[in-house]
């Protein structure tokens, strides 16, 4: 496969998220970039199978926090625990927070596929386990954006003891019933995220070019998350660290992959992304183009607003006690970021031992 070829096998992940019928988008644009002090993160590396060790960022509590009260941070598909670099400090003010590379992914370690276990969600939790092991860490409130509500729920599900609290941010009920994988790319819309051609992957800056192009709004923690997640070729043009196989298996795993809501008994916060406009929607389609293509883009925000806020509700209901929260406006790859202070004060305020 040629360079831009499977660069752009990585890159359709988040095209498929946004136009598979339960998944979502992305966002940016209050918070973000929090000033009060914080300690300095170490970042480790973590054995958690033969030959596999995962990134895990650790951010201690501030003083006066929660002593032993820690957070763990799991990103959505394709990201890995820069995506956290501002909302992990902003919860240390109170909490230790860790931040937590999926193997696969960024830093951590990436085995081939040897079947669908290799990447399963399954798997994952075991991963997780083994961090928590190594830290000697018990009960935790573990946080998972978009596709790792998988994780959540099965390592809730399976390990009662160790959890705390949920917080679903911006996640989607049933990722198989929502359509599951499909091994073959829809037909290309004037819709779609534009892809990465060779010009946007000749060095560093000009892929930073590009994802400025195709996101809402540019913080530092997204860049972060872009440079762990790309690898630098002597030429000085880059391409994705995960190699297109194990972005498919893990793509096929998360999607194929039904949760069982039954099994949870930890209290959740579960957050909910309203995108409200286009462009919080497809924020790389410009105001600009095509009469034809803005009607087209309305008509699909008027089809997905009412069913991402229902599938919210359905995840809600399906967790008695829970807390929904919606925000509105948001983009779903970062309004944890731009939304920063009403996750931060919607996690504070939830009593998660009762």
């Amino acid at each position: 496969m040629s360079r831009s070829g499977d660069a752009n096998m990585h890159f359709r992940t988040r095209r498929r998220l946004l136009f598979s019928a339960g998944a979502l988008a992305a966002l940016a644009a209050c918070g973000g970039s929090s000033v009060a002090p914080t300690a300095p993160v170490t970042e480790r590396q973590i054995a958690v199978a033969p030959g596999v060790s995962l990134q895990v960022r650790d951010w201690p509590a501030m003083p006066g926090g929660a002593g032993d009260d820690v957070i763990v941070l799991l990103a959505g598909l394709g990201a890995n625990a820069h995506a956290f670099d501002s909302l992990a400090p902003a919860l240390a003010q109170r909490h230790r927070v860790l931040a937590i590379t999926r193997r696969g992914y960024g830093a951590s370690g990436k085995p081939p596929p040897a079947g669908d276990a290799t990447y399963a969600p399954a798997t994952l939790v075991a991963d997780l386990l083994a961090v928590l092991d190594a830290l000697h860490i018990g009960r935790v409130i573990l946080a998972g954006h978009s596709i790792a509500g998988n994780e959540l729920t099965l390592f809730a599900g399976s390990h009662p003891q160790r959890v705390r609290g949920l917080v679903y941010l911006d996640t989607t009920f049933d990722y198989l019933a929502s359509g599951g994988y499909d091994e073959e790319e829809a037909e290309s819309s004037p819709l779609d995220e534009p892809q990465p051609g060779p010009v946007d992957l000749a060095s560093m800056a000009a892929s930073i070019a590009y994802a400025k192009r195709v996101n809402k709004q540019w913080w530092p923690a997204l860049e972060a998350n872009w440079r762990d997640a790309l690898e630098v070729r002597p030429d000085g043009s880059v391409r994705p660290n995960t190699p297109a196989a194990i972005a498919r298996a893990m793509d096929k795993a998360a999607h194929n992959f039904s949760p069982d809501y039954r099994r949870v008994r930890a209290p959740a916060l579960v957050v909910t992304v309203d995108p409200g406009s286009v462009r919080n929607l497809l924020p790389w389609l410009s105001p600009q183009a095509d009469p034809a293509v803005l009607a087209a883009a309305q008509a699909l925000l008027d089809f997905f607003r009412p069913l991402r806020l229902a599938d919210g509700e359905r995840l809600a209901a399906a967790l008695p006690g829970s807390s929904h929260l919606v925000i509105r406006d948001g983009f779903h790859s970062d309004f944890f970021i731009e939304y920063e202070s009403a996750v931060v004060g919607a996690i504070e305020a939830m009593r998660w031992d009762r």
